[in-house]
């Protein structure tokens, strides 16, 4: 790996936390050139109680939230307790209230762990398959979020912010579990600016970032209805969305 940093935030590993700083050396279109917003959710959202830093304690942080994932997919977003919770990780209620202040901060960091091992998935396939322009990088995103939506647990019910459509009862403010400050398709539009650096270096960062969120926005609704009917998406209607999505991006002034 080089030590040349992409501008992407720190990511939540598979059980552990990584440091995103020092990736291996991608293709040249892909190189930082500006500084591009951190959006790191656990810094700016919900009023989480504090972030573990001994070993026991991530351990057992990481167990609640594979609790809160797996207990999703059994009684849904709407149904879930943090007793609940609490029970399935087998740690005092009390434990659980150390490290999240309720269901929302509980589902906010769930979120947020989703988005920071789909960001670290998705740079690996990136290094690795060297895709061409904004095109390429979309393709890779849309198979990466298929990936994890057919494999990781509670990622029907809560991906990068509730997936459906009711808002359970404790959550104040759904549309901005990963920051406080922008919704949360806007901070992942955010974090693929990064990520992608000089593919989305083009034009004004701004725009750039309006354009990803759009581009987000209809993918995430195409990706639903392909998800509604079939646990593994509708092949066609996953393929509908990659063209969606890639002819959309091919369009702007900075698309490729």
């Amino acid at each position: 790996m080089s030590e040349r940093s992409m501008g992407v935030p720190p990511a939540e590993g598979w059980g552990r936390t990584v440091e995103r700083g020092a990736l291996r050396e991608a293709p040249a279109e892909r190189s930082k050139v500006g500084a591009v917003a951190d959006t790191r959710s656990h810094h700016t959202a919900g009023p989480t109680r504090r972030r573990p830093v001994q070993q026991r304690s991530q351990e057992r942080y990481s167990r609640i939230l594979d609790a809160c994932a797996g207990l999703l997919d059994e009684v849904g977003a709407t149904a879930l307790t943090t007793k609940e919770v609490a029970q399935r990780a087998q740690v005092p209620i009390g434990t659980l209230y150390q490290f999240f202040a309720g269901k929302e901060d509980l589902l906010a960091a769930l979120a947020a762990r989703n988005l920071d091992r789909y960001l670290q998935r998705l740079d690996a396939r990136l290094d690795a398959s060297a895709p061409v322009g904004p095109a390429g990088f979309s393709d890779l995103a849309v198979e990466e979020f298929v990936a994890m939506k057919r494999a990781v647990p509670g990622f029907g019910q809560v991906d990068f912010g509730l997936a459906g459509t009711a808002v359970p009862a404790g959550v104040r403010d759904e549309k901005h579990l990963l920051d406080a400050g922008v919704d949360n398709n806007t901070a992942v539009a955010l974090r693929l600016q990064a990520l992608g650096g000089e593919l989305f270096a083009a034009g004004d960062p701004a725009a750039t970032t309006l354009t990803l969120r759009v581009a987000l926005e209809a993918a995430d609704a195409v990706l639903k209805l392909a998800f509604r009917g079939d646990p593994d998406g509708d092949p066609a209607l996953i393929a509908e969305c990659k063209r969606l999505v890639r002819g959309y991006l091919a369009q702007q002034p900075s698309g490729g």
